[in-house]
């Protein structure tokens, strides 16, 4: 009795045993602004179809990023950067999860990657800790290497009757290459201020 209860227990096991969560990811992707790719995630050890899917980015010198939470086609939930550009799939037969990316954008460049939490349905399958693929690293950059000129917003303070109120401009400057830039602000007849980053600039400076 002991020993059938025993080898029932081990049969019972030995998925968990043998099965291992594996996420691969080609190592890097180029693109160029306005154009498309896909970013593939080849899954194995879990059941694609029952689990829920993560695309994650770190945007260089930044922290990680949640992009797109996908569990099917009618859950799911994406991020507002890239909401209106970037869709998430799965391929249940080839066990392939895929981000087809639209209207890529300098800023887009990225590691990019896939994560589970393993198959809700197999609680041998299922982990509380986050599984990452290895991560995709994809480079936007334009076609020739050609220097894109900035997008360049203003923010300005409300006025104050107060000379003492301290206020500040913003100048903000977006989507160019390469990323190295250097701004100057002039405030009415005052001196121009250089500045190599976008930053805030106080009007007596």
């Amino acid at each position: 009795m002991t020993s059938t209860i025993f080898l029932s227990l081990l049969l019972a096991l030995l998925p968990c045993v043998q099965s291992e969560i594996t996420l691969i990811q080609p190592e890097a992707e180029t693109g160029h602004p306005g154009g498309s790719l896909s970013l593939t995630c080849k899954t194995s050890g879990f059941n694609l179809g029952s689990s829920s899917m993560y695309w994650i980015r770190q945007v260089p010198g930044q922290g990680l990023e949640w992009i797109v939470y996908y569990y099917s086609s009618s859950s799911n939930n994406y991020a507002p950067a890239i909401k209106d550009r970037f869709t998430a799939s799965k391929d249940t037969s080839n066990n392939i999860f895929a981000l087809e990316m639209r209207s890529v954008k300098i800023d887009d460049t990225a590691i990019y990657y896939c994560a589970t939490h393993g198959s809700y349905y197999s609680p041998c399958l299922s982990t509380a800790k986050m599984i990452f693929g290895s991560g995709t690293q994809l480079t936007v950059e334009p076609r020739q290497k050609s220097i894109v000129k900035p997008k360049l917003s203003a923010f300005y303070p409300p006025k104050s009757s107060s000379k003492d109120a301290v206020q500040a401009a913003v100048c903000l400057a977006s989507d160019f290459f390469p990323k190295d830039i250097s701004l100057q602000l002039a405030f009415g007849d005052k001196p121009k201020a250089d500045v190599t980053r976008p930053s805030v600039l106080k009007p007596d400076e």
